[in-house]
């Protein structure tokens, strides 16, 4: 967990007046400041369900209810576990639109035509890299021929830009909702079609049309895509997270705040938010903005909301009305409007807006006409704010100030009807990206230990360079004889030998080759390269980290860190050389010169006052040479050439990582993915990965201790499918998994596999698996032997998955599980006796029956539509079929498992258990639970349907208890039951509801994704079962503690986890009854692999677990069954 502070440090930086920029620094012994107004508590009145108030506009601060929960200003959010939360959500919204919605639509706004092409390539990316659902329409919108309108008219024009997206799209040529259709009509009637298609879509609006003037090295890429491995570590082999992506994780939790009613969502694209929005409350047929508590002194330079004294509110966050809005109001101001709450603080506009209702279809309706409206500030070279104009329009204390203003008049009369209300969530924490230095805080300060430090990058042996281990190197090759400084990015580039970065300092985007001259980039400085059109060359840029471009040199702006009277006194360098109009700062200095590389590198380090000592060298080539300034540069970027080369760099850096993986490693790397990358490769992608493909029949001769066949076919898979011979990967996944059967009987019985596809003609006399004792083969016509065998089901608590092979073949598993009684009863068992008549007759509880006259005849493998395989396969593993036991004799076998069917209790696991028992027992063999267990896991691969050893543990063992697998040969298990207090059994049979969801669920279909995705190396998948390995022996300690409370949190968490495996694992059913059932438990999942059958509900308390009985049984919607149980304390 993060150490946390006492209060939250609050760092700003000059900016737009309506944003509000908070910088959150969970880190250890960082200075403190305004703590004092900080920690104090705001105090909220009792949550009520009329989320409708009056609009005051004459009130005294605003009374909040002294005896509510105070504001979670002193205990501040994990910002690790709320990324983790809202990149699940993100993920199982893609995966799974139709369980998890997502949007609709996200559309971006754009500086310049130019600028929405990049955009476009990057939405693009994200939907191949699994960002953005493909369901999804996505656009990126410039202001009209690149002139700025302002962010208000920009929301319009995106809004209408969308609108005639749709009317463009066709249901034949991929529109993905048809039920909209475009007609031949006046345009007013467009215009009410549109808007009731429209009110019901849901969209995210990210306006991302800034020049980045104080972030200029991520002016080309543009702000919103800079690079941000926070949690990068998660996915090695995954695409750098970007800012972006993390916008979108957020924005996903949003989504669920607007259910089924459609609506529009609005953030901007240099701030990530941080908190939870799937827990907004948003009053309905309203806009409603975000906000937060702050101290005075800061809200001066930034925009302020004045809400309603009257509304509703809990522990996490109130809904008040807005009364009037304030732009960088001094402290009589605030004063005056009785802005300031009863702690001290007032409430600062986020920038983030959520429309929905009746306001969202007056907005549609506005954008939709909005044409002459847009062409008017054009023609008056006027610009409409968001902040300031539109959403004045809502709050009608602004209503007359606002008539004054271009376009007043109409936007109070197609908006004005509707109100606008303050959503505060008081633990909304913001990273603002507004400059160079604070994303290097982010990086190194804030959230550091989230941060993936080496990604996607070639980097040399320690002893071959001087690489500082805090420096941030992703998406990069760099040479040996390298430095790097402490807490430096270097992303998307090469550095060759020779090359110093100092500390603190920006890389990104470039190429830099070996030179004759060192090359050396100072401490704090940034450098990058922009390809403009019509140059060959891409020219060199820098500036230094806490330079701001906008401030003039009369302002006191600097060049390099230096003040530019110093700047041009060092250099001899006159001001007319730089500027030719009045305003003279960095953003306009005609500074850069376009030559050839080399030139341009040296003329790079003497302008950052390296090269002093030739400077009228220097600075005559310079003066000769054709320059441009950070301006031109924004105006004159060859996007396309940027995203190719961006493209080939990261390919060919994912192209060695293959290489490398295939030639010298253990494959350990998820090639799937990195193949990907490659095939984004102009030209070659597919071809390198043909090449590839010439090394797999290497992979499969080296020795199975070091790379298991099931890894190496599961490569040659992962290689077809990316040289798109789909239908020969089909054929080798065959492999895979005959690979995979194999490994397991080897490691649960070595030497056993030999002969369990062969009838037992084929099989000698000394191959026997001494499985059951010598004793038993004889010829005794009046032998006979009944044996019954019954047992529980189990119940997982966690762990599952991590008991699968051939997981638990390669990494150790752990799962804490329990042994239950269904309505006072065993409800698995089997009944095996001899008969004197050779033969062998099978029946079950479903009436089936198969008499076999020859046992020997018995051969795998098996349809997967026998009735009868499991007990056949017993017959196998057992030895009974090969080591022909009965000669002159007969078997008879029963079985039953009074449970539905698809119930996840493990019944075909414990069932297969009940038989190999009963066999064994019968011939007086090993019935030791250990060789059952590891029996049935063999069993389960001869039957195909594979599976872990965690079902067949929880039948065989009874009560509770901890199993652990250390993978090996042979594998080894070990059982650790948990001494149960009748204080902890009694309270668990009172608080936990075992519950038959009446959804039939098939394991084996969740089971074959899960493990490819393991074979394939899926690093998400890895980690998520490593997790649940960890929570298994978490919860032990939480029983062991009568913590039923703690035991809750890790189901929901297991839940969570499971999903992350394999969103198919729950359905909408599911996801229902967890909603309906969330109001009485502490934790809730479904047992197993999950995907229907069993659920386990862990109330509140006792009383909760009454209530939620009761309103199970009395709710139509859910026809489920919940079962009287009993923990098995003894088989």
């Amino acid at each position: 967990m993060f150490e946390y502070l006492a209060s939250t440090r609050l760092r700003f930086e000059p900016g737009r007046s309506h944003i509000f920029f908070l910088s959150c620094f969970i880190f250890p012994r960082l200075p403190l400041s305004f703590s004092s107004s900080l920690t104090q508590s705001i105090h909220t009145q009792t949550l009520k369900s009329n989320y409708h108030a009056d609009t005051y506009s004459d009130f005294n601060f605003i009374k909040l209810n002294q005896n509510s929960i105070t504001a979670t200003m002193n205990t501040h959010l994990d910002l690790e576990s709320l990324l983790r939360k809202s990149w699940y959500r993100l993920r199982l919204s893609v995966r799974s639109p139709s369980r998890v919605p997502t949007w609709d639509a996200i559309v971006l706004t754009a500086a310049s035509p130019e600028q929405a092409a990049l955009y476009e390539w990057q939405l693009k990316r994200a939907v191949r890299m699994g960002r953005i659902s493909e369901s999804t329409v996505t656009l990126a919108v410039p202001d009209p021929d690149g002139h700025r309108i302002g962010s208000g008219a920009a929301t319009l024009n995106a809004i209408l830009a969308l609108a005639n997206h749709y009317k463009r799209c066709q249901v034949a040529n991929g529109c993905n909702d048809g039920s909209y259709m475009p007609h031949k009509s006046s345009e007013n009637e467009v215009s009410t079609s549109m808007i009731n298609f429209l009110r019901k879509q849901h969209i995210l609006l990210l306006h991302a049309g800034g020049d980045s003037k104080r972030v200029p090295w991520a002016n080309p890429m543009g702000k919103v895509f800079l690079p941000l491995p926070y949690l990068a570590a998660d996915d090695p082999d995954g695409p750098v997270p970007l800012l972006f992506d993390h916008i979108l994780a957020i924005s996903s939790c949003a989504r669920q705040a607007y259910k089924n009613e459609g609506g529009l969502f609005i953030m901007t694209g240099d701030v990530l938010p941080c908190f939870d929005a799937s827990a907004m409350v948003l009053p309905e047929d309203t806009s409603c903005i975000i906000t937060v508590p702050i101290t005075l002194d800061i809200a001066t330079n930034h925009g302020v909301i004045v809400a309603s004294k009257t509304g509703n509110s809990d522990e996490n966050f109130s809904v008040n009305a807005v009364a009037n809005l304030l732009q960088k109001p001094s402290v009589q101001d605030l004063n005056k409007h009785h802005a300031i709450l009863d702690d001290g603080r007032t409430l600062l506009d986020t920038g983030i807006i959520a429309v929905r209702g009746k306001a969202w279809e007056d907005l549609v309706a506005l954008s939709c006409l909005s044409q002459p409206l847009i062409s008017q500030l054009l023609n008056t070279r006027k610009e409409m704010s968001l902040y300031e104009d539109l959403v004045a329009a809502w709050v009608p204390a602004k209503h007359e100030w606002l008539k004054s203003k271009p376009l007043g008049e109409e936007l109070v009369r197609r908006l004005g009807k509707q109100t606008m209300y303050s959503y505060c969530a008081y633990d909304l924490l913001f990273l603002h990206f507004g400059t160079s230095s604070e994303v290097l805080d982010h990086l190194s300060g804030t959230g550091s230990r989230l941060v993936g430090r080496r990604h996607l990058c070639s980097i040399p042996a320690t002893t071959m360079s001087d690489i500082a281990s805090s420096a941030i190197i992703i998406s990069s090759k760099v040479s040996a004889n390298v430095s790097i400084g402490d807490d430096s990015l270097v992303y998307d580039s090469s550095l060759s030998s020779g090359i110093q970065i100092g500390s603190l300092s920006v890389v990104v985007g470039v190429n830099l080759p070996e030179t004759k001259d060192r090359f050396l980039l100072p401490d704090r400085h940034c450098l990058w390269e922009v390809p403009l059109i019509g140059c060959t060359e891409r020219v060199i840029v820098y500036c230094g980290v806490h330079d701001n471009p906008k401030i003039s040199v009369s302002g006191n702006g600097t060049f390099c860190g230096k003040p530019w009277e110093k700047v041009l006194e060092d250099l001899g360098v006159h001001e007319n050389d730089l500027w030719s109009s009045q305003e003279k700062c960095l953003w306009n200095a005609k500074l850069f010169p376009v030559l050839p590389y080399f030139d341009m590198l040296n003329l790079a380090n003497w302008l950052m006052g390296l090269k002093n000592d030739e400077n009228e060298g220097f600075y005559n080539l310079w003066k000769m040479s054709k320059r441009v300034s950070l301006e031109e540069l924004h105006r004159s970027i060859d996007f396309p050439q940027m995203c190719s080369i961006s493209s080939n760099h990261q390919a060919d850096l994912a192209a060695k990582i293959v290489k490398s993986c295939l030639t010298f490693g253990l494959l350990g790397r998820n090639l799937s993915q990195l193949c990907q990358e490659i095939k984004q490769m102009e030209d070659s992608g597919e071809k390198i990965c043909t090449n590839f493909l010439e090394l797999c029949p290497s992979l499969q001769t080296q020795s199975s201790q070091i790379v298991p066949k099931s890894r190496a076919y599961q490569v040659q898979v992962d290689l077809l499918h990316a040289c798109n011979d789909h239908e020969k990967a089909l054929e080798v996944e065959r492999q895979v998994w005959d690979a995979v059967a194999d490994e397991t009987a080897s490691a649960v019985r070595y030497g056993f596999k030999e002969h369990l596809f062969q009838s037992s003609n084929q099989t000698s006399k000394g191959n026997g698996s001494n499985n059951v004792d010598g004793r038993a083969r004889q010829n005794q016509k009046n032998f006979h032997k009944k044996v019954k065998v019954e047992l529980p089901v189990r119940v997982d608590f966690v762990g599952g998955w991590s008991d699968t092979p051939p997981w638990s073949l390669e990494r150790a598993g752990c799962v804490l599980n329990m042994a239950i009684t269904l309505d006072n009863s065993l409800p698995i068992g089997t009944v095996i006796e001899t008969t004197q008549t050779p033969g062998l007759l099978i029946t079950d509880d479903a009436s089936n029956e198969l008499y076999i006259e020859s046992i020997s005849s018995i051969v795998a493998p098996f349809d997967n539509n026998d009735p009868f395989r499991l007990v056949k396969s017993a017959l196998l593993v057992t030895g009974v079929v090969h080591d022909k036991i009965l000669i002159s004799t007969g078997l008879r076998i029963k079985t039953w498992a009074h449970i539905p069917r698809g119930s996840g209790l493990g019944t075909s696991s414990i069932l297969s258990a009940a038989v190999v028992k009963g066999l064994l027992r019968l011939f007086d063999g090993d019935e030791s639970n250990e060789n059952v267990a590891r029996l049935v896991l063999v069993l389960e691969q001869i039957m195909g349907t594979g599976g872990g050893w965690q079902d067949q543990i929880g039948g065989l063992y009874p009560g509770i208890k901890v199993t652990t697998s250390f993978p090996g040969i042979p594998l080894r298990l070990q059982v650790v039951p948990l001494l149960a207090s009748p204080r902890l059994v009694t309270e668990l049979q009172e608080r936990l509801l075992v519950v038959f969801t009446g959804q039939v669920r098939l394991a084996h279909q969740v089971l074959q994704k899960v493990v490819a995705r393991y074979l394939q190396r899926d690093n998400l998948l890895i980690s998520s079962i490593k997790r649940l390995a960890e929570l298994a022996k978490t919860g032990r300690e939480a029983l062991m503690n009568c913590n039923i409370d703690k035991l809750g949190d890790i189901m929901t968490e297991t839940w969570r986890l499971h999903q992350e495996l394999d969103p198919h694992c729950s359905n909408q059913f599911v996801d229902s009854l967890f909603a309906f059932a969330d109001h009485y438990c502490c934790g809730y999942k479904l047992v197993g692999a999950g995907g229907g059958g069993f659920a386990l509900l862990l109330a509140k308390n006792v009383e909760n677990a009454l209530q939620l009985k009761r309103a199970l049984e009395e709710n139509r919607e859910f026809d489920v069954k919940v079962y009287n149980w009993k923990v098995c304390l003894d088989n």
